[in-house]
């Protein structure tokens, strides 16, 4: 096919080449937002007279058919083409005509890539922050229908104190919060038109970068040319934003996995989000739980290949810069993928309570509220640290559990552990308690259920 750059060449490109530096199988994601781009650029040059208006209008009809093509399906990318924009530009010649050669006039592919990309990443950042905030509702939806389960609470994955699932739950809430935050902050440096700035120089015709940044809904335009075409922190950005993220959703996904195992025997999974095993009848095994854990990898993967490639070129633009579209379509599709099927996976877990109210019976669970009733009885932390360090071992030497021990024997410790001592030996009583900003108390998590459900609103 024709090359939009081989004029100065007399001879063919070779085909291992040829297949070699096509980018089409990658960025023909982008043919949207190369029309769209071009479009305003297509108008702009007649607004500006830098072709005339009546060449310009032609261009601008002749592209929004082809968005309508695209729109009905009834226009694929040409897999022999080199990229996305060969093919828009060879497309719309074929749809009006030797007049199309003029949409190329004050622009270069190195700025009008990165105007697709900057684009497809506002998009991106847009369409991911509702899939998480539909992950965040699935979440506060569950937490709710539980909201009174209480479940042990884990440090190194031994059992530390006793939780309200709602609490754990909403944990991922908060991380998720902060995930939406930074896509949030990364659209802000997204949001700068590159176009305009050429190869790399600027161009010597009277174009108006402001008329297009105001068309595409740009709110600043890039002050430096060389870093117009070159920049690609905003990709970055969002690629280490989904990185982090994928970390997140590993986290729960592994906690969800934890819980369906039979060992502890705490979560059942829906049958339409399992799988079974090809040998084993009697397997239900969490395929998509562990996929999304699996992917951490891939993504954080794609992240550290991304910034590796950045950080040795030169200004202002090479052709390295191909590999990026690859990073940032892999990364945006694998994260979307995942918190679609995450979200209705979690909508339709069941959460086993009489496991949870078995799982709370462990005394151990209640050492730290026993070490809290010595210091409301003034006893030093240290000391009722202490203190209640030789109960549990005196316990686990006779093989019993801690309210196992006669208030006689209690005492023998300290004078301050009555029998007020052992009633805290209690899952409900001791989440009560926790009533500090931010704890695991039933008022603490019924306020924050609140302010999430009015956050995120109600679906």
């Amino acid at each position: 096919m024709a090359k939009l750059w081989g004029g100065r060449f007399t001879q063919p490109t070779d085909p291992l080449v040829e297949r070699f530096t096509s980018s089409i199988g990658v960025d023909y994601r982008l043919a949207r937002y190369d029309v769209v781009g071009s479009i305003a650029h297509a108008k702009m040059l007649g607004r500006c007279r830098i072709i005339s208006p009546a060449e310009s209008r032609r261009i601008v009809r002749g592209l929004e058919r082809m968005l309508r093509l695209l729109e009905q399906g009834r226009w694929q990318a040409n897999a022999n083409a080199e990229d996305i924009h060969t093919d828009v530009q060879q497309t719309l010649e074929r749809l009006i005509g030797p007049v199309a050669r003029k949409l190329h006039t004050a622009r270069s592919r190195n700025d009008q890539v990165s105007l697709d990309l900057r684009l497809y990443c506002r998009a991106a950042v847009d369409q991911l922050s509702l899939a998480f905030r539909a992950v965040q509702r699935s979440l506060v939806s569950v937490a709710r229908k539980y909201e009174r389960v209480v479940i042990p609470g884990y440090t190194h994955l031994q059992r530390a104190q006793p939780v309200l699932l709602a609490h754990h739950l909403l944990a991922y809430v908060e991380m998720l919060e902060r995930d939406v935050e930074r896509l949030a902050d990364a659209r802000k440096r997204i949001d700068v038109l590159p176009l305009g700035a050429g190869a790399l120089a600027g161009t010597s015709l009277p174009i108006d970068r402001r008329y297009v940044a105001k068309l595409l809904g740009f709110p600043r335009v890039a002050d430096n040319s060389m870093d117009a075409v070159s920049d690609r922190d905003f990709a970055l950005e969002v690629v280490s934003v989904l990185a982090n993220a994928a970390i997140h959703l590993s986290r729960l996904a592994e906690d969800f996995i934890l819980w369906a195992s039979e060992e502890f025997g705490l979560l059942v999974l829906d049958d339409a989000f399992a799988t079974g095993s090809s040998l084993m009848p009697h397997k239900k095994n969490p395929d998509v739980l562990e996929l999304i854990r699996g992917q951490a990898g891939l993504i954080v993967g794609q992240l550290t290949a991304f910034l590796t490639m950045m950080k040795g070129l030169p200004l202002s633009y090479n052709r390295d810069l191909q590999w990026d579209k690859r990073f940032v379509f892999e990364t945006v599709e694998a994260s979307h993928d995942a918190l679609m099927v995450l979200e209705r996976l979690i909508r339709h877990v069941e959460i086993k309570t009489a496991r949870a109210q078995a799982l709370v019976g462990s005394d151990t669970l209640y050492a730290t509220d026993l070490a809290e009733h010595l210091v409301t009885r003034g006893v030093p932390f240290r000391e009722a640290h202490e203190i209640i360090g030789k109960v549990v071992a005196a316990a686990e030497r006779r093989g019993v559990p801690l309210r196992g021990l006669s208030v006689a024997e209690l005492a023998r410790f300290s004078k301050q552990l009555d029998r007020s001592a052992r009633a805290l030996i209690n899952a409900h009583r001791s989440v009560e308690g926790k009533r500090s900003l931010g704890g695991t108390s039933p008022g603490q998590v019924r306020a924050a259920l609140r302010r999430w459900q009015q956050r995120l609103g109600k679906r």
